[in-house]
């Protein structure tokens, strides 16, 4: 299989559970939700996302003919040389499991990185996943039921998405995250007010934003 990838670089996780942890992220192009071009915005299932996944001409970007040909491009991008360390990849896009596959996941874990993933839960992931968070969009379907984090965009469309219909899924962490937008200041307190009456869900914020970071 041929790894189509935007973009793979070093930086810290900025949402969610795993917030402020170093990771190499590698984000894979393409989509089902969106074309990622702005004249199919308007109809698209997904019409808020603010990430380029178009292409693969991003820093560390390419096509990877095997998946040890992708892990290896992963590992160059992590710094750290000192023992003890634990390697942390997120496999984000677009929709990483339109590519992420077995081979790979089993390559990532052969260098001995753990393997996180940020998908729209539209498909199933692949066995081996160290750390599943689902983000669903929409209208989209959660196939994906089960995982360690469901971070939902808040608030979204009336009657699309809404917190209380994953209540029943099985995650173990539940977040609200604040719709970015020129209305991002009242759609945080919009988070918060929810999580405040809702105690079940927790706050997330986009912390490489806040701080200016990729």
């Amino acid at each position: 299989m041929t790894y189509s990838v935007k973009e793979i670089y070093y930086t810290l996780q900025g949402e969610g559970a795993q917030t402020g942890r170093p990771a190499v992220f590698l984000r894979f192009a393409g989509c089902n939700l969106w074309s990622g071009r702005e004249q199919h915005r308007s109809e698209a299932i997904c019409r808020f996302c603010d990430t380029e996944f178009v292409g693969t001409d991003g820093p560390g970007g390419g096509k990877f003919e095997t998946a040890e040909e992708l892990a290896k491009a992963v590992a160059s991008k992590w710094p750290i040389t000192e023992s003890g360390q634990c390697p942390y990849v997120v496999c984000t896009g677009g929709e990483p499991l339109l590519q992420l596959d077995e081979d790979a996941v089993a390559a990532l874990h052969e260098i001995g990185f753990e393997v996180g993933i940020e998908s729209n839960g539209t498909i199933p992931a692949p066995s081996g996943i160290d750390w599943l968070c689902v983000s669903p969009k929409g209208s989209a379907e959660v196939v994906q039921r089960t995982g360690h984090e469901l971070k939902l965009v808040y608030p979204q469309v009336e009657k699309e998405a809404q917190p209380e219909y994953f209540e029943t899924l099985r995650f173990e962490q539940f977040f609200l995250q604040p719709l970015y937008n020129d209305d991002v200041e009242e759609n945080t307190q919009l988070a918060i007010d929810y999580c405040l009456r809702h105690p079940r869900w927790k706050l997330s914020l986009q912390t490489h934003k806040i701080i200016g970071i990729d």
